[in-house]
């Protein structure tokens, strides 16, 4: 099993830049796809990114292309998204979540095995 733990968020205004970071334990995140969900209130978890166990593919859902950017270190076990041009409709709780099976899957939270416990994020316009 792996261990996640989403740090990064805050509070910030519209049009600017924030570094969310996924770190793992118990295993290392090498052996995972991870991607990041969120959930806004009143709204239900949605998908956001995903990447490939080598990073070398990527999949976001539209609202946040050409924004935001996941990557991955695996050396240093982490994963990160960096958003940019931050909307205040981005303000929401974002999840860093873990897939060990392959392939991949869908962007279904279904797939996903392993999740952290999430970090606020809060966009003010």
């Amino acid at each position: 099993q792996v261990q996640l733990v989403e740090s990064g968020g805050g509070l910030v205004q519209a049009g600017d830049s924030l570094r969310l970071s996924c770190a793992a334990s118990g295993r290392t995140v090498s052996s995972y796809y991870i991607a990041w969900f969120r959930q806004a209130p009143g709204k239900e978890r949605e998908f956001v990114a995903r990447i490939t166990r080598s990073g070398l593919v990527t999949d976001y859902v539209e609202s946040v292309k050409g924004r935001f950017t996941i990557s991955r270190d695996n050396a240093k076990n982490a994963v990160y998204l960096q958003m940019n041009s931050l909307k205040p409709e981005d303000t929401a709780v974002y999840y860093c979540a873990a897939r060990l099976k392959t392939p991949w899957g869908t962007r279904s939270m279904e797939d996903f095995e392993s999740w952290g416990q999430g970090t606020q994020v809060t966009v003010s316009s």
